[in-house]
């Protein structure tokens, strides 16, 4: 009876350590490039290893994920976890057609206030490509929400930089901080994304102006590889990061970590997901 009686406790702490981060104003915040649909994966195509991203999500208890090259029904499959929805607009018309940058966050907990779109070219209110991108067009994708226990908004914006175009990438980083000062102004900021670049890149430090790198103000050292993406291989060195969860001068981060979940020795995506817990620093 003792024995029973000690694990219902420790289960009720449990909950109560879980659940008390949702109430004292923590964001658990992620950047999640889910590597889009395609057969060409085999084994690695998202019917097989959708399960392993929603449990992963899940089991992370996540607040805010900010997805990368997901389409239209592999963000639906996302929705199939509970208390979450989501904002984004496909990258070829605004509307469902090609990859999305879409954000999601727990409805329970947020309030959408305000969203938008933008595209990474010298016409940002259309789609298209920007500079020297041969490939694709791409997409930044945001959000006001408001947290329902705190009474706090921020934005998040949500973006994948080209990664074949050198001049794009650069550009589109410009392009970034002159559309977050435009859009939030002086309200708190975070930004997650596949940027395609590493830290010491022009486009990268120029995003320095706006918001901060959480990899380099968390309070306790960073977890997992420095690297983000493994390209589905289990022994990837995974070296280079190029996937950010930036955040203004109004947060605190208090960890930071590139997760390594994998299932049978596979990866759920070709990137891993970078995570950040943050507070507002008031």
């Amino acid at each position: 009876m003792k024995t029973r009686f000690l694990k219902i406790i420790v289960c009720l702490l449990t909950i109560s350590a879980s659940a008390q981060h949702k109430h004292n104003g923590e964001i658990w915040v992620a950047s999640y490039n889910l590597r889009m649909d395609t057969p060409r994966d085999s084994l690695n195509s998202w019917p097989h290893r959708k399960e392993n991203v929603k449990a992963l999500i899940r089991y992370h208890d996540f607040d805010i994920v900010g997805t990368q090259e997901g389409f239209s029904h592999q963000l639906e499959d996302l929705l199939e976890l509970p208390g979450f929805t989501y904002f984004g607009a496909g990258r070829d018309d605004g509307k469902m057609a090609g990859e999305h940058s879409a954000i999601f966050y727990r409805k329970e907990r947020f309030t959408l206030t305000d969203s938008g779109n933008f595209w990474l070219s010298e016409t940002p209110e259309k789609p298209g490509k920007g500079w020297d991108a041969t490939c694709c067009n791409r997409i930044c994708s945001w959000v006001r929400l408001t947290d329902k226990h705190t009474g706090k908004s921020f934005y998040v914006f949500n973006v994948h930089f080209d990664h074949r175009g050198v001049i794009a990438r650069r550009e589109s980083g410009k392009l970034m901080v002159r559309k977050i000062r435009e859009i939030a102004g002086n309200t708190p900021v975070i930004c997650t994304g596949d940027f395609n670049s590493t830290p010491e890149t022009e486009q990268i430090v120029g995003m320095g102006a706006v918001v901060q790198d959480s990899y380099t103000i968390t309070e306790t050292p960073p977890y997992g590889p420095v690297g983000t993406s493994n390209g589905f291989r289990f022994e990837a060195p995974m070296q280079y990061r190029i996937d950010y969860v930036f955040v203004s001068r109004h947060f605190k981060v208090s960890e930071y970590a590139v997760l390594t979940d994998a299932k049978d020795r596979r990866y759920p995506s070709d990137h891993q997901p970078v995570v950040a817990r943050i507070r507002f620093a008031e």
